[in-house]
């Protein structure tokens, strides 16, 4: 699953809520799980609808440790009784978006990305990489939103976390004949970023870069608040790297807004919709919940 948005909020952007090692995945997967059953019943879900529509707002983890379990009761009642899936892009073909990410990602003509940056932030970019175990010149020829994302996923990727078991991956796996939608498509989502201006990119991609050592660490406790249902306090650890407000509203708040105008639509067809989507999407200001409250839509939270 590709949600750019995230790549770039530490480490937090495209495929990734992710970040423990290996080894601390078992011992924190029991540990996780004890807190979500003191504090709150599990990953946080809301509903609303009319006489004939029933809607349901689900926010994702888009990589997960595979010993991490989240699926409850209450998710499953909701997903089973719906008859359509959404996400916020097409789940169905992996292969032709990663396609489409490898052609928008290419440089154009000779260009090279380290060639692009400033002395100190190359010398921190190449320090990074070795870090991860990678070339120096593994990246050259990508442009600087793509090297975030890589840099965002790999340190996730070696120290435990899946995407293959990132919550999409398995509620898509799990739809069967149940119908399918997406609020964007890949090139939206690509182009957020892919249409920023260079140093822009770059500026993000430094960021990413300075964010490396400490990924694992924040995404723990991302994705503890996860599975806990804490969603106002895992939307701020989301967001909290989004302080350009332009980017914030760019990122989030425009993209929710077209999300709830996508609702509002689908209100007045019958049926049982489950809606899937990164979970900083569902808490805090401009949130989807927040946007749908101020056009009149009640929205309720599900417990248990």
């Amino acid at each position: 699953m590709i949600d750019l948005k995230r790549l770039f909020s530490r480490a937090l952007a495209s495929l990734a809520l992710a970040g423990a090692s290996a080894s601390c995945v078992q011992a924190q997967a029991p540990q996780i799980a004890e807190q979500a059953e003191e504090a709150l019943p599990g990953p946080a879900l809301w509903k609303l609808g009319d006489e004939d529509t029933t809607i349901y707002l689900f926010g994702t983890v888009h990589a997960l440790p595979g010993e991490l379990e989240w699926y409850d009761a209450r998710i499953q009642r909701a997903f089973d009784g719906s008859n359509e899936l959404v996400t916020e892009i097409d789940m169905g073909d992996q292969a032709a978006t990663g396609a489409i990410i490898a052609n928008k990602a290419r440089l154009a003509g000779e260009q090279s990305l380290r060639d692009m940056m400033s002395e100190d932030d190359r010398a921190e970019y190449e320090a990074a990489l070795v870090s991860l175990g990678m070339p120096v010149a593994a990246l050259d020829t990508v442009e600087p939103w793509f090297a975030a994302m890589t840099l965002s996923l790999l340190p996730l990727l070696k120290e435990g976390y899946q995407t293959e078991s990132g919550v999409e991956l398995k509620l898509s796996a799990d739809a069967g004949d149940k119908s399918r939608a997406a609020l964007e498509t890949v090139e939206q989502q690509i182009d957020m970023f892919d249409t920023l201006p260079m140093d822009e990119q770059l500026e993000f991609l430094d960021e990413t870069v300075d964010a490396v050592p400490s990924a694992a660490a924040s995404l723990d406790d991302m994705v503890a608040a996860w599975v806990a249902g804490d969603a106002d306090g895992l939307a701020e650890m989301m967001n909290a790297e989004l302080d350009d407000e332009r980017l914030y509203q760019r990122l989030l708040v425009d993209r929710n807004a077209n999300w709830v105008d996508w609702i509002e639509a689908r209100l007045q067809q019958p049926g049982n919709v489950f809606i899937a989507v990164g979970a900083g999407h569902l808490a805090g200001k401009g949130s989807v919940q927040d946007q749908l409250e101020k056009r009149g839509h009640v929205v309720t939270r599900i417990w248990q």
